[in-house]
């Protein structure tokens, strides 16, 4: 049995390649017909969504940065982090090179990079971590849930939004 050994210079230029097929695949078919139906045009998909941290993260000059936007995940944001000397060293960092790749911008800071996620409160990246599963599997951030008291059932928007409301 053979094995097969990827560096991540060959895994990049894989999926750069299978992304430029699909693009070229596009512009030799003929232009589609105009979208009959007026409603698709309402519907379109969502790939931002914001977020308000627990605690806020704490840059060096003491501010606090709690409202942010996450992307939805690419196939390439998932497998990167596999390749990432980091990461093979400590699977537990996987977490924290994804969340970095994922998070668009934190309060007024838009280079989110590792080293950010890396100084967040537990309690913030264990929120993190929990946004990017329901908003990368289930496509949304609402959850139905029952009062423990009355019993009733409504739907929560886990993304935030005034404290205590998340």
């Amino acid at each position: 049995m053979r094995r097969r050994t990827v560096t991540s210079g060959g895994l990049d230029e894989v999926l750069d390649q299978l992304a430029a097929a699909p693009a070229a695949r596009e512009e030799a078919s003929p232009a589609p017909a105009p979208a009959r139906d007026r409603t698709r045009e309402r519907d379109t998909l969502q790939t931002e969504f914001t977020f308000e941290l627990p605690r806020g993260y704490v840059d060096d000059e003491g501010q606090v940065h709690r409202q942010g936007t996450m992307r939805l995940a690419t196939a390439r944001d998932e497998l990167r982090p596999q390749i990432d000397l980091r990461v093979k060293e400590n699977p537990a960092y996987l977490s924290v090179v994804l969340l970095s790749q994922v998070i668009t911008q934190l309060g007024t800071i838009t280079d989110v990079h590792a080293g950010v996620v890396e100084r967040m409160y537990a309690t913030d990246v264990a929120f993190l971590q929990d946004f990017y599963r329901r908003i990368n599997s289930e496509g949304h951030t609402h959850a139905a849930v029952t009062c423990p008291l009355c019993h009733g059932s409504f739907e929560v928007d886990l993304s935030g939004g005034r404290l205590g409301e998340s």
